[in-house]
């Protein structure tokens, strides 16, 4: 199969599987993830020239980018919805502003929580605080999700 070809058919037909419901059930389990991360790199190897090239030399090859990028990526798309009030308020769940705070961030800075138990620091509203507080005002400025997304892909690539 040529590359061309491969990501026409990867983002039809594996990326929705791979990604969905990605902001309820964020695998956070090394074993989980590997299982996930293996459909990708069997996908990948489908086309002739990354066969035995490296799963990570291929993705950069294919200009695709990473699940644990996608996951994030996903993540942050549904917090800056979810502040801009995109989606019904008596359905979104609940993130507090960090009003305390006027130094560095962003003007939407989430309150951070502590938890007394391992398994709600993977819920949604606790993993994505401070990959959110950590991006920029103009990326949270943003006057569209589209907008978001484009000036969040440009700061991830900078990183």
């Amino acid at each position: 199969m040529d590359e061309h070809t491969f990501i026409l058919v990867y983002k039809a037909m594996v990326c929705p599987h791979v990604e969905f419901a990605n902001s309820v059930w964020c695998p956070f389990k090394l074993d989980d993830i590997k299982e996930i991360e293996k459909m990708q790199k069997r996908a990948t190897k489908l086309t002739i020239k990354l066969k035995n090239k490296p799963h990570k030399d291929g993705l950069v090859h294919l200009n695709l980018p990473t699940l644990k990028y996608r996951r994030l990526r996903g993540d942050m798309i549904e917090v800056f919805k979810i502040t801009h009030n995109i989606y019904d308020e008596t359905v979104s769940p609940y993130l507090p502003f960090n009003i305390k705070t006027n130094t560095r961030g962003n003007n939407y800075k989430l309150l951070n929580h502590s938890f007394h138990y391992d398994l709600h620091k993977h819920y949604f509203s606790a993993r994505i605080v401070n990959i959110w507080n950590s991006l920029l005002n103009t990326v949270v400025n943003a006057g569209t999700v589209n907008t978001f997304k484009a000036r969040l892909d440009d700061s991830g690539r900078t990183k």
